[in-house]
């Protein structure tokens, strides 16, 4: 495949950035869309030049740092991570737009590097729980009814990439939040801080910058793990419980 590929290229957060074109050559259909930018980047470091940043680490679809924008949808045109998305899903002699998330809350370090510390203080703020556990507990000390397992488990399969706030209209991380709070609240562990967890979260992510979310359900459709739209319905209803419950205090 012979592909032309225009990529975001900025030096650092302090700098403007501008879109490069690049030709490649000689890419194989199996090839994930990493390894093409690693062919890439090795002609670039052969030809003296700086090699395109981006972040990647497990290249499993597990960790989800390969976080790019390409053609204008996050991930992608499957409904998967980037590293798992092939160059089978192109054609031969295809322009191809690569771009970091855009949103306030996620800044450019570099490139296709942004900075989504933000997502990991929201984590800080409230995702844990406080009971100490000490050794693995027996998987049937603490009996949880399978809808409510069935439930925090889909939720639990975000990776925090970040796809549901690029994609977002609004630049919204309700998505994300809402999974972090279903995940806990709804089992007996997280219960201790149900209330506070909600509502420490949800101020956390208004801090970081994060925009308001409107239930576009953009971030559903682009999540690669599905988490469903109606996690953000779920939350709020968390939080108006809490809201209450802090009220009469």
């Amino acid at each position: 495949m012979r592909l032309t590929l225009r990529v975001w290229r900025q030096r650092n957060a302090d700098t403007d950035g501008a879109m490069s074109t690049y030709l490649v050559d000689d890419i194989s259909p199996d090839m994930s869309f990493l390894e093409m930018l690693d062919v890439l980047n090795e002609r670039l470091i052969v030809e003296g030049e700086d090699p395109v940043a981006f972040d990647h680490d497990c290249r499993e679809g597990i960790c989800g740092a390969c976080s790019l924008v390409i053609n204008g949808d996050a991930h992608g045109p499957e409904r998967t991570t980037t590293c798992q998305l092939h160059m089978r899903s192109f054609r031969d002699g295809d322009t191809i737009d690569i771009e970091p998330w855009r949103a306030a809350a996620f800044p450019v370090i570099k490139d296709l590097v942004v900075d989504r510390s933000a997502f990991d203080r929201i984590i800080q703020a409230g995702g844990y729980v406080t009971a100490p556990t000490g050794a693995a507990p027996e998987a049937h000390a603490t009996p949880v009814p399978k809808p409510d397992a069935d439930f925090a488990f889909e939720h639990a399969e975000c990776i925090g990439c970040g796809a549901c706030v690029a994609a977002c209209p609004n630049g919204a991380a309700m998505l994300f939040t809402s999974a972090k709070v279903n995940h806990l609240n709804v089992l007996p562990q997280g219960a201790p801080e149900r209330e506070t967890r909600v509502l420490d979260m949800v101020a956390q992510m208004d801090a970081e910058g994060f925009g308001g979310c409107t239930l576009a359900g953009e971030c559903a459709t682009a999540c690669p793990k599905g988490i469903p739209l109606f996690s953000i319905t779920g939350m709020n209803k968390e939080w108006l419980r809490a809201t209450r419950k802090a009220g009469k205090r």
